[in-house]
């Protein structure tokens, strides 16, 4: 974790969750260099400073859509994004995981060697 706090840490994640992916909360902690503090992610949630964030696209390990309160709104913004669901409602988590390690980048031509 770089020199931002915890919380600003996980925003900046979340924020990078692409439509029709989703994260989990652990996967997020490692991702911070915090692997045992999911559950703390999970209360960054809770902060009005992070409202704007796509925080449906956070669910648990086994692809279960965490907040209860607004389990409505998640599943259908989630569908509406093109995530499937087994019958009980969970991420078919190894089809739509966010890996953003093995997701490839648009290459920048600026990178690309000149050959003459």
């Amino acid at each position: 974790m770089s020199e931002k706090g915890f919380n600003e840490s996980v925003y900046e994640i979340v924020a990078k969750i692409p439509a029709g992916r989703v994260a989990t909360f652990g996967q997020i902690a490692r991702m911070i260099g915090r692997p045992k503090m999911a559950r703390f992610v999970g209360y960054a949630s809770n902060n009005k400073k992070s409202w704007h964030l796509p925080w449906h696209r956070v669910v648990f390990k086994d692809g279960s859509i965490c907040s209860q309160q607004f389990f409505d709104q998640s599943y259908k913004a989630l569908k509406a994004e093109g995530v499937k669901f087994t019958k009980d409602k969970r991420v078919k988590m190894p089809d739509f995981q966010w890996q953003p390690e093995s997701e490839s980048m648009p290459a920048d031509i600026r990178d690309w060697p000149l050959k003459f």
